[in-house]
């Protein structure tokens, strides 16, 4: 259990892999489908190891991203040094070193998403002087075939923080949770959320939930991609499946992946005021993204099933709003702790506010490049930001005093509302041209704009739909 390991020079890995007995040295990386992949060496040849460090590898661009044309694929993954961890999985010593993407040239790749993420951060940093970090909220479903009868059977979608015996998981989910802190990722929490199914054919779906400490959002995307992988592999391991689909069923409770923002400035947090009330610059940020959530859904919500979860209504935002605590808005201010004064070796990230509409079907670098650039603008255009804010706060959903827009609901309408605002993405060169091209035909040809209502009669084929998407992402 070495958690992650940031090596600064070439011959500390190969030092690493003879004391440890290494046979396979993978390089890994995080395409556009946001899955971590491998390409496998043996490390036998100390010589081989280091032309591997020094030259990374040759990889076939066009097949881990569609922005990339098979004529001129060719592009380079280049081993990080620093982001190293020994594989928890293999069944021979294997280690494992995160990679970048590098143009023909050796040059950052400008279509990689974790390029335009730093792209995005270095223009909020140089034009406010604020850091956005983030804690992510992944939830997901446990599937499994039961063989005995239950004995404790519960009630459907009444699980939220069940203990055993009502769920069947929570060693399963501890398990995670070590496996998880064995590569270096921190965790909040973790408990059982709110879904819980019952299937006709004897199969059960418990939902469950692992909420990570806060990081830069570089590191926080990679986290995710790297959690997945070890929720996928940890449920193999156990003879269960797993599913990050935002909609499993059509009556029940979804999967969303929440995510807490927190905007630090000379290392101090700036969302809340001395006296625990919101502050403006957090405000502004809010009406930012509150302007530009219609087409930030082209990233953080990328399939048909999306917006099946925000038509659902179970738990899911729908209208354009932000609120203190209220959990059916876009935009929500949890609880503070402002009751209590904490010492300075406590978190400042415990003052965050809350984006629930991504899914964890998104690419994390490319929603988190968005919510960035739509933070910046707020900073950037204060009183249109702040009157944004002030408007579009409510107390109570459904709150008949006021009329909200509401969220797409398909990928046809995030496509037009990214055509849109194309330019605010692209704008400094952040967001690629092509890119944004490339996302929004791959959002158009799903054809989805009616799905929904074309198929309100036809819950059989809704099931098929949702199936197509079980292990997606």
């Amino acid at each position: 259990m070495h958690g992650m390991l940031k090596f600064t020079e070439k011959e500390e890995i190969a030092k690493f892999v003879s004391e440890n007995g290494i046979k396979i040295l993978n390089l890994c990386h995080i395409p556009e489908d946001g899955r971590l992949k491998t390409l496998s060496f043996s490390a036998n040849d100390r010589k081989k190891i280091f032309e591997i460090l020094e030259l990374g590898e040759r990889v076939d661009g066009s097949s881990l991203f569609s922005f990339i044309e098979p004529t001129k694929s060719d592009i380079y993954i280049m081993p990080q040094l620093d982001r190293a961890f020994t594989n928890p999985f293999s069944k021979v010593p294997t280690l494992n070193v995160l990679c970048q993407y590098l143009d023909e040239s050796g040059k950052p790749l400008d279509v990689a998403p974790k390029n335009v993420l730093f792209r995005a951060e270095e223009k909020l940093h140089s034009s406010s002087g604020f850091v956005l970090k983030a804690l992510a909220e992944l939830e997901f479903y446990i599937i499994s075939k039961q063989k005995n009868e239950m004995l404790f059977l519960g009630e459907p979608d009444e699980n939220y923080h069940e203990s055993a015996p009502f769920t069947n998981f929570e060693d399963l989910r501890n398990e995670v949770m070590v496996t998880l802190a064995s590569v270096g990722i921190a965790t909040k929490y973790g408990h059982s959320e709110v879904g819980r199914i019952f299937g006709k054919d004897g199969s059960l779906m418990e939902q469950q939930e692992v909420e990570f400490a806060p990081q830069n959002f570089a590191d926080m995307a990679e986290t995710i991609a790297i959690a997945k992988w070890i929720i996928r592999n940890v449920c193999a391991k156990n003879g269960v499946s797993v599913s990050f689909s935002p909609k499993v069923s059509l009556e029940h409770v979804g999967n969303g992946m929440h995510i807490h923002l927190c905007g630090l400035k000379n290392g101090e947090n700036i969302l809340a005021n001395r006296d625990g009330t919101l502050s403006a610059e957090a405000r502004k940020m809010i009406g930012g993204i509150l302007k530009f959530a219609p087409s930030l859904s082209a990233f953080g919500n990328p399939t048909p099933v999306s917006y099946l979860r925000f038509i659902a209504r179970k738990e899911s935002p729908v209208q354009i709003c932000w609120s203190a605590r209220n959990r059916l808005a876009l935009i929500r201010i949890p609880l503070w702790w402002s009751f209590k004064r904490t010492s300075r070796e406590i978190d400042s990230c415990r003052e965050t506010f809350e984006y629930r509409a991504p899914d964890a079907l998104a690419n994390t670098y490319l929603i988190f490049a968005g919510i960035n650039v739509a933070a910046d603008y707020g900073l950037e255009n204060p009183e249109e930001a702040l009157k944004i804010a002030e408007d579009l706060q409510v107390e109570e959903a459904g709150d008949k005093r006021k009329s909200f827009k509401v969220l797409p609901c398909s990928c046809s309408e995030s496509a037009e509302n990214l055509e849109k605002d194309r330019q605010l993405y692209e704008a400094d060169g952040v967001f690629p041209k092509k890119l944004i091209d490339k996302t929004v035909k791959t959002l158009k040809s799903y054809k989805d704009k009616n799905l929904w209502k074309e198929l309100t009669d036809k819950p059989g084929e809704i099931e098929n739909v949702l199936r197509q998407y079980l292990h997606y992402g």
